[in-house]
């Protein structure tokens, strides 16, 4: 069975690539994501969310680049933008549930 720390981790990681996706220029940054994750009721630590940034990065899915201060903006990528609609799928991304049409 699939930890809860990992089964959050994959909803998590979902998550942040609807957010970049629904954002104007497909960037956000991680103080904004955190604040939109708790809105969704994903509470993330900063930490939290800045390690998903940087592993959705190695996956080719968002780019990360860190601001000074330390806010870190993921950008969404052509492939992020397809697993955040279900187009494509990535082991340790959760599928999105089909839109009700």
């Amino acid at each position: 069975p699939m930890s809860y720390s990992t089964h959050f981790a994959k909803h998590l990681r979902l998550a942040i690539l609807r957010l970049l996706a629904e954002s104007p220029g497909y960037a956000l940054n991680s103080s904004i994501l955190v604040d939109a994750l708790g809105a969704l009721g994903l509470a993330a630590s900063r930490d939290q969310v800045r390690s998903e940034i940087a592993w959705l990065a190695e996956q080719g899915l968002a780019t990360s680049d860190e601001l000074p201060g330390g806010l870190v903006v993921a950008t969404l990528t052509e492939r992020g933008g397809d697993v955040a609609s279900g187009r494509a799928s990535v082991p340790g991304v959760q599928r999105p549930t089909p839109q009700a049409r």
